[in-house]
């Protein structure tokens, strides 16, 4: 395990778990042993993260000056930390008592911080603090709960003479959103974790001046994600607000069915959200109470362009193509819900996405704008069209569903094994309407008055061609163009995709087309 020296001669160790940019994580507890953080559900599959176990936490030694457990002195641990590492400016993440420290972080280094993530923080360093009202508020959403009366009379029992492991035997139910298999097992190493009277140490008096800190944080510019859990008692939601709206760049995420611990409650939804926040390319808005991610290049003065991947893809399908089409367009490739980074709400359905594409197009300005649409979200893209014309300027329909009923029809299909990059509820949902589609997306086409192209890929492609060359029939002055890569025209012959858009008068000049690759 690697170790660095800090300030005061304290050795401190941290762990490396992951690929991707560093991302520096503080535990909570307070002073509790970081192993507990695990990969954060995953997240190491997109950042490196480094796991300080803070000082005479875990591997890293005991001071020679208790005083320095209180959690401002620890600041100088983080800096050294980061100089160690040789990073001109880290990306943070705190979690609990932890995020207090990456607050107090930021206020004293702000030109050292690039991002900064706090979970389920209660911001102690800038003021707050949670009543009994509130947090009895709070356990009262556990009601329901068939281990609520037995927990909740263990947690009126407590007094302040009780020990500590019993303290954290009764407050755990209530940290998890789930009280499970995994959210025990969870809670089971915390006794082995814990630092006996750590709290009383590292929020002794002084650790936290709220006045100056909120004024050290006024100027900070770096983004700030505050996560909280729907049903955590601290901080709640409400908190986690009032948090968000103390910093300049601060974006409230309540994570739904989540209370402390989001990454043991729901680790897709905890590693979306905090991924898509992390990546520079990415950014989110809410349509319909959903979160979607997406991607954004070109020029902001540039025609807009929308790129709709297909089913069990995401945005990352198109960089190619986009990184193309930027030259010249504003491009934009979302993650349409439970797929890529986005929200998984587990409704789905070819309506369901018309609708999200068209309030995704309304949220972000781009009426008028060309879709470049693939396969499901080109059904999605010609049912928008047809519904609400004014929302797109041209259309673009690579290989998409005649929605005429399969035949043979879809029997079940099998989850495959193992982590998808997808909801799998799509699939039969998707599958179900594909079977028995509503007639009247098949008809109607001759109203369209969108300047439409329809993208074939030729014998290698699964679908019907001849239904292809008849939807390009009915839609008035549509052109239909044919190719042999099959059904992913745009990743398996991306120069004939992009010959063909500027054919349709979309597109830079050719020798920008591809990467030196002919067609």
């Amino acid at each position: 395990m690697p170790t660095f020296t800090t300030h005061d001669g304290t050795e401190l160790a941290y762990r490396l778990a992951g690929v991707g940019d560093p991302l520096v994580c503080l535990a909570g507890g307070p002073l509790r042993d970081a192993s507990y953080l695990g990969d954060l559900g995953g997240l190491t599959a997109h950042r490196t993260l480094v796991l300080l176990d803070a000082r005479g936490t875990g591997a890293s030694a005991e001071p020679a000056d208790p005083a320095t457990y209180r959690c401002d002195r620890q600041v100088l641990d983080v800096e050294a930390l980061r100089a160690h590492l040789g990073l001109d400016r880290i990306d943070l993440l705190g979690h609990s008592a932890g995020g207090n420290l990456a607050l107090l972080y930021a206020a004293a280094h702000p030109g050292r911080v690039r991002s900064l993530v706090l979970v389920t923080s209660l911001a102690r360093a800038l003021g707050q603090e949670v009543t009994d009202e509130e947090r009895d508020t709070a356990l009262e959403t556990f009601a329901d709960r068939p281990w609520y009366p037995t927990a909740r009379a263990a947690l009126d029992a407590l007094g302040p003479g009780t020990p500590p492991e019993n303290v954290r035997e009764a407050v755990a139910p209530f940290a998890y959103g789930r009280w499970d298999e995994a959210a025990r097992a969870h809670a089971a190493t915390d006794r082995h974790q814990a630092r006996p009277g750590a709290a009383a140490r590292y929020h002794a008096d002084g650790a936290c001046t709220p006045e100056a800190t909120r004024r050290a944080l006024a100027t900070l510019t770096a983004p700030v994600l505050v996560l909280a859990g729907e049903y955590d008692t601290g901080p709640t939601p409400a908190r986690a607000a009032e948090t968000a709206a103390l910093l300049p760049h601060g974006e409230l995420l309540v994570q739904a069915g989540a209370a402390h611990y989001p990454w043991i409650d729901d680790a897709g939804a905890f590693v979306r959200a905090v991924a898509a926040f992390l990546d520079p390319a990415v950014r989110t808005v809410t349509v319909d109470g959903v979160r979607l991610a997406h991607r954004v290049q070109g020029p902001e003065d540039a025609p807009p362009v929308v790129l709709v991947h297909g089913r069990g893809e995401n945005s990352t399908t198109w960089d190619k193509i986009a990184a193309s089409l930027a030259a010249d367009h504003r491009v934009y490739a979302p993650d349409l819900r439970g797929h890529g980074l986005s929200d998984h709400p587990g409704h789905y359905g070819f309506d369901v996405f018309r609708d999200e594409l068209g309030g995704f197009l309304k949220a972000l300005g781009l009426t008028g704008a060309t879709v470049v649409a693939h396969s499901m979200g080109g059904g999605a893209a010609l049912l928008l069209a047809r519904s609400e014309p004014a929302l797109v300027g041209r259309l673009v329909l690579e290989e998409p569903p005649g929605f005429v009923p399969l035949d043979p029809p879809r029997g079940p299909a099998e989850r495959p094994t193992g982590p998808l990059p997808f909801d799998w509820a799509v699939v039969p949902a998707t599958d179900a309407q594909l079977n028995d589609p509503d007639p009247a997306w098949r008809t109607g086409h001759s109203a369209l008055t969108v300047p439409t192209l329809v993208l074939a890929g030729g014998e290698r492609s699964h679908l019907p061609q001849d239904q292809l060359r008849r939807l390009a029939e009915q839609i008035p002055g549509a052109r239909l163009w044919t190719g042999d890569a099959g059904h992913l025209i745009h990743t398996e012959d991306p120069a004939g995709f992009l010959a063909a858009l500027r054919e349709f008068g979309l597109g830079p000049a050719a020798p920008d087309a591809t990467d030196g690759e002919g067609p």
